[in-house]
């Protein structure tokens, strides 16, 4: 059994709001000592390697240029912090490789400030194109920089380029790099590649002894959902019902159970989440209480809905009473299903209801409600066999002795059902009319008798 297609729309609109979003760029300052950006989540996906590239020493001219510079991007004074540069890479010949990489790294630090991306990738590339003569972790933090650029700008495949290139040259780097890798693996439909990147993020967070972030488990539920990998869907969310608990969880492990057949979990997952509290909307108690009903527990449907009722969570329609007073019924609790009915039938536009009820009423032997019960059901119509409680009223009619009206009443429902071809029913009426014709002949024999 698969999902119906409205739920599955709904569980990926909702597994998708959960994707995490892309890591920040560039989320240091920039610093006067390096004159470049500290990319602070770059820094923190690695730990530093010892420097081991000897690069050429930075003139204090150069140094002094580039703090002006730095001056006028602390005042975000950037078109001025720009002309400075470009001056400066107008006589780009007295500088050194290391110098031109500064220049270059703190323009496409402006160049994003201004929100131009492909210049501030521009940029970068012209710093990386200084080769040997920057520093090891210059270029690591612009190869970085260079991956979430082309990341925000949608260049996937240039994204993984440089985020493959990162990881190559990083020691032992932290789990957010995987995950950044795996949204662009996701961005690129490419799921397999994206779990993997995913798992590898979160094996290293457990290794570690770190926190497993909420978003990253969203993520790789979402991925295993796309892959139709089901186990793996209800593994991840038995995991986040208990290292995150919310509602969403709760009712998404219910219901993935539910659509897998494993009904008897998810019975026992939706008491779990009502006795946390996490049913809270009018869908999750409806779903539960029509599952106890399912699952031959009516009494507690009944006493749940009801209580959701009273506390103004499921909304007093007439469909909603209708299901209480089934449970009501169901659980032999005839006193409280019958008002539930009555007050059911007033709101609904059809009869059935009412058609219902007329049937609790003959049960009870109550045969007046019971006719009017029937009358109104008829009276409003929509019913999906009109003539079944036309039968209904018949016998109520009868049991009120009117035996004249009764046998009006099955003459038409056997002409009912003989038109719906309903062989059963119109046998059945058939009957009544004979047993009324038999009960008149009888009563006529004693009244000649006196």
């Amino acid at each position: 059994m698969r999902f119906n297609t409205v739920f599955r729309t709904l569980l990926a609109g909702f597994l998708l709001a959960w994707l995490p979003a892309p890591p920040d760029l560039f989320g240091g300052s920039v610093n006067s000592g390096g004159f470049g950006l500290t990319g602070d989540t770059a820094f923190a996906a690695e730990e530093k390697r010892k420097p081991t590239r000897r690069v050429p020493t930075m003139s204090e001219s150069t140094y002094k240029k580039l703090a002006e510079a730095q001056e006028l991007i602390d005042a975000e004074d950037y078109q001025a912090a720009l002309n400075a540069l470009s001056g400066m890479l107008d006589r780009q010949r007295r500088y050194n490789g290391n110098e031109l990489g500064a220049i270059h790294n703190m323009m496409a630090f402006v160049h994003y400030a201004l929100d131009r991306y492909d210049r501030a990738i521009t940029s970068y590339e012209q710093v990386l194109a200084q080769g040997d003569q920057i520093s090891e972790g210059l270029e690591t933090q612009v190869i970085y920089s260079l991956a979430q650029l082309h990341y925000t700008e949608k260049n996937y495949n240039e994204a993984l380029h440089y985020m493959h290139k990162w990881l190559d040259q990083a020691d032992n780097p932290s789990p957010e790099p995987h995950i950044f890798l795996a949204q662009v693996y996701y961005q690129m439909d490419d799921y397999p590649q994206a779990i993997v990147q995913v798992e590898t993020a979160i094996q290293i967070a457990q290794d570690r002894g770190t926190e497993v972030k909420e978003t990253w488990w969203g993520l790789l539920k979402y991925l295993y959902f796309e892959e139709d990998n089901w186990a793996k869907v209800l593994d991840i969310l038995e995991i986040m019902v208990r290292d995150f608990p919310k509602r969403e969880y709760w009712v998404q492990l219910a219901q993935v159970y539910g659509q897998e057949g494993y009904e008897d979990k998810q019975m026992y997952t939706y008491e779990a989440a009502h006795t946390l509290g996490y049913l809270e909307r009018e869908s999750d108690m409806r779903n539960y209480a029509g599952l106890l009903m399912q699952n031959d527990v009516p009494y507690r449907a009944a006493k749940w809905l009801q209580e959701a009722i009273d506390e103004g969570i499921v909304e007093e329609t007439s469909k909603n009473l209708q299901s209480l007073g089934q449970a009501y019924q169901m659980a032999q609790e005839v006193d409280d299903a019958i008002p539930t009915f009555e007050k059911a039938g007033t709101k609904s536009d059809d009869g059935e209801i009412f058609a219902r009820l007329a049937s609790l009423y003959l049960d009870k032997d109550d045969y007046v409600k019971c006719s009017e019960a029937a009358e109104k059901a008829l009276d409003k119509g929509g019913l999906r066999k009109a003539y079944s409680t036309e039968v209904v009223h018949g016998m109520c009619l009868f049991n009120r002795d009117r035996l004249t009206q009764a046998r009006r009443v099955f003459v038409d429902a056997r002409a009912s059902a003989r038109r719906a071809n309903d062989k059963s029913m119109e046998r059945m009426c058939s009957r009544w009319v004979a047993h009324i014709d038999n009960e008149k002949k009888r009563r006529d024999i004693l009244a000649a008798a006196d």
